[in-house]
């Protein structure tokens, strides 16, 4: 059964508590509510070295220092926020990966005081949903260890006492920062940058031959700074019952712009490049992808082959800071080349 939420206090500055704090994501939330709203910020995090975008000096701020899967060190804190933002996470190794996306999801969640938090955002992966924001069986049955426990912890959370007060957004492809040599404060951006942020370099390089494929795939991107305007937006207005249709007792939000095709990206890359692309390509069709993974004898998971055959990652609705009456700071491909820095030619 769940629990209702409490009322908040007008007059009471909020307490919100944001795991991963050190990271690209976890930045730009932080960032974002110390510049526009008087909250109280608890960030958990593991290297306060890490953290660039705050000052961790600030009143209004304290660390947690520590690693998500011993929180009791924490614990008297944990229970004073009123809102949670969670973005930590873990993926690599099956045992972390298990212990920080499931088993501290559920410690964390239960160190909360359920007579004072009001919402908690849960950070989780678009790749586990279909395109009807269902959740993919293939996720559960063979996706990586990451896949694999965000598609359990998702599961779990649906059963929770707090179920109605939980958000669950789902992130498609995140770009973040700037690109730069070890991938950190390039040209002055105070933020991390993201995995993808920094891929554009090596796509580039790949440019001149990729331009002359034509492959049948789509997929939603977002940037950073994008999903900490609707996570702020959320966290910082009255949270209420699951307004959504066709879902359970946890909101679901997919974070991601209107689709774009791979052979769209690739020709706005090169138009950035200020390079040409022809007009007619090579088809990497699903029989030459497969000789080509026998040829090069490639290692392929099921979740790999899956994830080829599925070719067009896109969901219905998706939510932009629009949907929420906001500004995207990059809704294009070209805005999100500008924002990384990636040069011209």
């Amino acid at each position: 059964m769940s629990t209702p939420a409490p009322t908040a206090a007008a007059a009471r500055p909020a307490r919100i508590l944001i795991t991963g704090a050190a990271g690209c994501v976890g930045q730009y939330i932080s960032e974002r509510l110390y510049n526009t709203t008087d909250a109280q910020l608890l960030l958990h995090l593991r290297d306060p070295a890490k953290l660039t975008a705050v000052p961790a000096d600030d009143p209004r701020i304290t660390l947690l220092v520590g690693d998500l899967r011993d929180l009791e060190p924490h614990a008297a804190q944990i229970a004073t926020a009123t809102r949670v933002i969670h973005t930590a996470t873990a993926w690599g190794d099956p045992e972390r990966a298990q212990q920080v996306n499931v088993v501290a999801v559920k410690r964390l969640l239960a160190l909360l005081n359920p007579a004072v938090v009001e919402q908690v955002i849960y950070f989780s992966t678009a790749s586990i949903l279909d395109r009807n924001l269902q959740l993919l069986p293939q996720a559960a049955q063979f996706g990586t260890e990451y896949i694999q426990t965000k598609a359990l912890c998702l599961q779990q959370l649906e059963q929770h006492p707090l179920a109605e007060r939980i958000v669950a957004v789902f992130p498609t492809l995140v770009f973040g920062g700037r690109i730069g040599e070890a991938g950190r404060c390039n040209g002055g951006d105070r933020h991390p940058t993201s995995y993808l942020t920094a891929g554009l370099a090596e796509a580039v390089r790949w440019l001149p031959l990729a331009k002359w494929l034509r492959a049948d795939g789509s997929f939603h991107f977002i940037h950073a700074a994008d999903i900490a305007a609707v996570c702020c937006h959320l966290a910082t207005t009255a949270h209420g019952p699951n307004p959504e249709p066709h879902q359970a007792a946890v909101r679901r939000l997919v974070l991601g712009q209107e689709p774009v095709t791979l052979n769209q990206t690739l020709r706005q890359l090169s138009r950035w490049r200020r390079g040409w692309y022809p007009p007619v390509g090579f088809p990497l069709s699903g029989w030459l992808i497969d000789g080509l993974i026998r040829l090069l004898r490639l290692e392929i998971t099921p979740w790999d082959l899956f994830s080829i055959q599925q070719r067009h990652f896109v969901h219905q609705p998706v939510s932009p800071p629009e949907r929420f009456g906001l500004v995207s700071l990059a809704p294009t491909l070209q805005a999100i080349f500008e924002t990384a820095g990636l040069p011209r030619a």
